[in-house]
């Protein structure tokens, strides 16, 4: 089924990972968002099945006894990961999946020795980071606090990637991120 590489992007949240795929997809039509699975809330503006798969936490659990997940993480009381479905649906169109998800779910997937380019992109710094987080008005202050400190456990891992894109400019590192796609597409 892996006969093209799956791009990984991870970032703390906040870290601008949506606004850079969406330049991605716009720029290179060959990849395909690969939706993720969730427990968490829908935010507004959010579509379920476009967005995420919104789930409820009975739902996941049933879906991770059935291995219906190539990967998934429980991450600050729900759960996110990427169904083999979504997989198929992107091969199956002929196109490379592009996942993003958490540094949890990019280390289950390394471990399973598919081919992949994994890419971490950092906020320029934890200061910027919060601004965002707080610019966004989708968590209280307590759920921010807790964003940033995983954030820096996080970063500490960036090593574990291909890649690491620092999103300071939001043009230049899509502009960085597409050279390093189009570095890996046959």
């Amino acid at each position: 089924m892996f006969e093209r590489p799956i791009f990984v992007l991870s970032a703390p949240s906040g870290g601008g990972k949506n606004s850079l795929i969406n330049i991605l997809l716009k720029e290179e039509p060959r990849l395909i968002h690969s939706v993720s699975s969730t427990t968490r809330k829908m935010r507004v503006n959010e579509v379920d099945g476009v967005s995420y798969h919104f789930l409820t936490h009975e739902e996941f659990e049933k879906r991770i006894a059935e291995n219906k997940f190539l990967e998934y993480a429980r991450v600050l009381d729900n759960y996110y990961g990427t169904e083999l479905r979504e997989i198929e649906r992107i091969f199956n169109a002929n196109g490379y999946p592009i996942l993003d998800i958490d540094v949890q779910g990019a280390a289950k997937l390394r471990e399973k020795k598919i081919p992949l380019v994994t890419i971490f992109i950092v906020p320029p710094s934890i200061e910027e980071l919060g601004r965002r987080l707080r610019i966004r008005a989708s968590e209280s202050e307590i759920e921010i606090a807790q964003r940033i400190n995983l954030a820096r456990l996080e970063m500490e891992r960036k090593a574990e990637f291909d890649y690491t894109v620092i999103n300071g400019d939001l043009q230049k590192a899509a502009d960085e991120l597409i050279t390093i796609v189009r570095r890996h597409l046959k």
